[in-house]
């Protein structure tokens, strides 16, 4: 019923929120008799703020036309290459009529980027993906909104999610011979286990995997996040935040964890926060700061867009990472696309690297929840293994904005370069943090890292002459 009354306001603000930006343009034209009117400027902030406070937000497009290559500016064309009921496999295909770009492309890694199914789109991820574009061949799993998938399409299970990330792999070590995994956030837990399950079967895994502030054991440095599933029970999960989609989506009828409960509750860990920077945003239009304004709109339009998430997923997700702690309590068992029960095993995992990052003001996943992962990858040489902290960075600082543009890829890209090469050694490009060491599970920044890769063929593409 909640769904369905929340439709029924959005539907009903909807043309106050369209009359609210007209009048905004009104008041700020200033060839409008109303913008010539006093405290007109004011007047239309009002009204703008109070349209983006009311509007719909649509799943927003990832708009990256082109990326700068050492000087060279190369096109982005963007296309599905696996089209899955609850998941777009999306290739960013780069084009160049510059011959020495182009051979320099062709013979760049192809990393898959796992993208979070936690609310938001995986646009989130532009800036990583924009960021990755200049020396990877980048792929990206795009989750669908559960709302727009049809019931016909069946129930998504956890389960499901893991083997999805194991047939991209798969596409992608056919097409090219192997390729690297990053993972951020949510997506450490089921990509660390769609690997074990290769690694325990005897498939060829992945040359590296780089694991970005994920739950990989979420009883360390608990946070608000943390707590909230660990105080709440299965059941009160299901009772008080699962509802069915109304009728007027696709989904009609699919059990979900609505997009908006979702928001709200992003939204409530830092209220304060958050009208803070509406007030800027209000106070930057009355000034006529467009920069600051459009940065502001760009932030709070990818913030704002969240999808649903199907029902069996989420609850399994929360039972699974945050309440029993199966993974690291080796109690996992996923049904694979043949109905088959295995276990989790990432001591099985012998062939790929290890990289996890974390942010040291990171108030979603906790200091260590991530590196615990090197914990469970026993059988990976030391040596294969690397741990940095990204100083100064919160959770989002470490896959977006600056810090992760100048201090977290490029120890990605060293580590990744590495591995893709067969180099015995990786020397950090970036502020530095040691190898991690069975005894001290947290390397100081300051220090150099080393980690040999894992001996594997070098990936060829086998991509038409002009695309990479």
């Amino acid at each position: 019923m909640l769904y369905q009354i929340y439709e029924t306001q959005r539907s009903i603000m909807e043309p106050f929120a369209d009359l609210a930006e007209v009048t905004a343009k009104l008041f700020n034209n200033p060839l409008s008799p109303l913008g010539q009117l006093p405290m007109a400027q004011r007047i239309s902030a009002g009204y703008d703020l109070l349209h983006r406070l009311g509007k719909d937000y649509e799943k927003p497009t990832f708009d990256i036309p082109t990326v700068d290559v050492d000087g060279v500016e190369v096109a982005i064309y963007e296309r599905v290459e696996i089209d899955k009921p609850f998941c777009e496999l999306r290739r960013f295909k780069r084009f160049s009529d510059d011959t020495a770009t182009l051979a320099k492309l062709k013979g760049q890694p192809v990393v898959l980027i796992v993208a979070p199914l936690s609310g938001h789109y995986a646009t989130l991820l532009r800036d990583t993906v924009k960021t990755m574009l200049k020396d990877h061949k980048v792929y990206i799993t795009d989750w669908k909104n559960a709302r727009l998938v049809p019931l016909s399409e069946g129930e998504f299970h956890l389960d499901d999610y893991v083997n999805y990330v194991q047939e991209f792999i798969r596409y992608l070590q056919k097409s090219y011979g192997n390729c690297h995994v990053m993972s951020v956030c949510q997506p450490t837990v089921p990509v660390l286990a769609a690997v074990s399950l290769m690694a325990s079967r005897g498939e060829t895994t992945p040359l590296s995997m780089t694991m970005m502030g994920g739950p990989i054991d979420a009883t360390k440095s608990p946070t608000a996040v943390n707590n909230l599933a660990t105080q709440r029970s299965h059941a009160w999960f299901e009772n008080n935040v699962i509802y069915r989609v109304p009728d007027k989506f696709p989904g009609a009828g699919r059990r979900v964890y609505p997009g908006f409960l979702q928001h709200s509750g992003f939204v409530a860990m830092n209220p304060d926060r958050h009208a803070s920077s509406h007030y800027d945003y209000f106070q930057d239009l009355i000034k006529g700061d467009n920069e600051s304004a459009e940065a502001h709109r760009k932030f709070y339009d990818e913030y704002n867009a969240v999808l649903d998430m199907d029902a069996d997923y989420y609850l399994e997700t929360i039972n699974t990472v945050f309440q029993e702690f199966k993974l690291v309590n080796g109690t996992w068992d996923v049904k694979n696309e043949a109905g088959k029960t295995e276990r989790v095993r990432p001591q099985d995992i012998r062939n790929s690297g290890l990289l996890t990052v974390e942010g040291e003001l990171d108030d979603i996943s906790g200091s260590g929840q991530t590196a615990a992962a090197h914990d469970l990858c026993t059988s990976i040489p030391k040596t294969h293994q690397m741990h940095y902290e990204a100083k100064g960075a919160g959770h989002y600082g470490i896959f977006s904005g600056r810090r992760w543009r100048e201090m977290v890829y490029p120890v990605v890209k060293s580590f990744i370069q590495a591995h893709q090469a067969g180099k015995p050694v990786i020397e950090a490009a970036a502020p530095a943090a040691a190898p991690r060491q069975a005894a001290a599970r947290k390397a100081p920044a300051s220090t150099t890292k080393r980690a040999a890769p894992a001996t594997a063929k070098r990936a060829t593409a086998k991509t038409p002459r002009r695309k990479a």
